[in-house]
């Protein structure tokens, strides 16, 4: 089932992205994930997405082995449960992650406390990201639906 995980994770990121690129695109968010997390390591616009979309992919392979964890506890995986579990992903992704953690550590990245007087590069993301446009809750919450319904669905049929 691990490795069903693995692949669920990986192709579940892959379409994560994808969506919430072509939110991007068509204007629906603001929001830049891997633009989000590169320019947590450098300031570089271009090397941060380069480096941000790798460090996504490898944010979900670890959430898949989290998801993974939770089927192996309950004895239950497939679409439905993994599709819960990615809406609890998607809660902590846009609160906990993004609000608390990832300003904590990233030192491009405005907060709340940020003074009028600096110039992060980034603007906060506000709770579930709607600083980005309110559409992006919406998005986010999809595309972490179908990640967790892939990763529960490749996990099923690998037991």
């Amino acid at each position: 089932m691990i490795w069903g995980a693995l692949v669920g994770g990986l192709l579940g990121t892959v379409l994560l992205t994808t969506i919430l690129r072509a939110a991007g695109e068509l204007r629906l968010t603001r929001m830049d994930l891997p633009f989000l997390l590169g320019t947590a390591v450098t300031p570089d616009r271009v090397r941060a997405k380069l480096i941000g979309y790798g460090l996504h992919f490898v944010a979900g392979l670890v959430f898949a082995l989290g998801y993974w964890a939770v089927f192996a506890v309950t004895g239950r995986s497939g679409v439905i449960l993994g599709a819960l579990l990615g809406l609890v992903h998607a809660l902590f992704a846009g609160t906990a992650l993004v609000n608390i953690i990832l300003p904590a550590v990233h030192p491009r990245m405005g907060t709340g406390f940020t003074a009028a007087g600096s110039s992060p590069l980034l603007e906060p993301p506000g709770f579930m990201l709607v600083n980005y446009g309110r559409e992006t809750l919406v998005a986010m919450i999809v595309a972490h639906l179908i990640y967790g319904a892939v990763v529960g669905e490749l996990s099923s049929l690998a037991t």
